[in-house]
């Protein structure tokens, strides 16, 4: 049952082939439904392109109106389109707050997420925001690997050179910096 806060709020997923005119083709035509993002993503992923938002529904449209509506775009052909009701809050809570950036690079590790993520787990800092990507380098491959993290004021520092600690200990360079 939703509340005042969540009425009228819906997720939108489509996962697709990356094209050119992707994010353009999807938010062109929720706005032309009278349709609200809140929060948003977009991100190719190999071949693929994954869009997520937030949206704010005008009175008497519906989830499945919605996705009926996104399935028959040719943008969106081949796509997968889901569009559900959103129960949660849509105002982002205060570990939503980015605080840190913090991106390591080299070569690609097995694991390296999940290592670097419990360290900011015993740290009580949230990841917000992840991004990995394995992009051409003149040597061969490189592994970015992105967080966009909310950290407690009182533990940030020990937090980050933990985590740079952990990228030097594996041959990586880490690199942080505050928002």
């Amino acid at each position: 049952m939703a509340t005042d806060s969540t009425a009228g709020l819906a997720l939108v997923s489509t996962f697709c082939p990356d094209r050119v005119g992707l994010v353009s083709g999807i938010t062109s035509h929720l706005f032309e439904q009278g349709i609200n993002l809140r929060d948003a993503t977009f991100a190719a992923l190999g071949t693929g392109a994954e869009f997520s938002a937030v949206c704010e529904l005008p009175a008497g449209l519906t989830v499945g109106e919605v996705q009926a509506s996104l399935s028959s775009l040719p943008v969106l052909a081949g796509a997968e389109v889901k569009v559900t009701p959103f129960a949660f809050d849509p105002q982002p809570g205060p570990q939503a707050m980015i605080t840190h950036r913090v991106e390591v690079s080299g070569g690609d590790q097995p694991g390296l997420v999940a290592r670097l993520s419990e360290i900011f787990t015993q740290f009580d800092a949230n990841i917000v925001r992840l991004d990995a990507q394995t992009l051409p380098d003149r040597a061969g491959e490189r592994y970015v690997l992105r967080f966009s993290v909310s950290i407690p004021a009182e533990r940030a520092e020990v937090c980050l050179s933990a985590a740079a600690n952990t990228a030097e200990t594996l041959g990586l360079t880490c690199r942080t910096e505050g928002v």
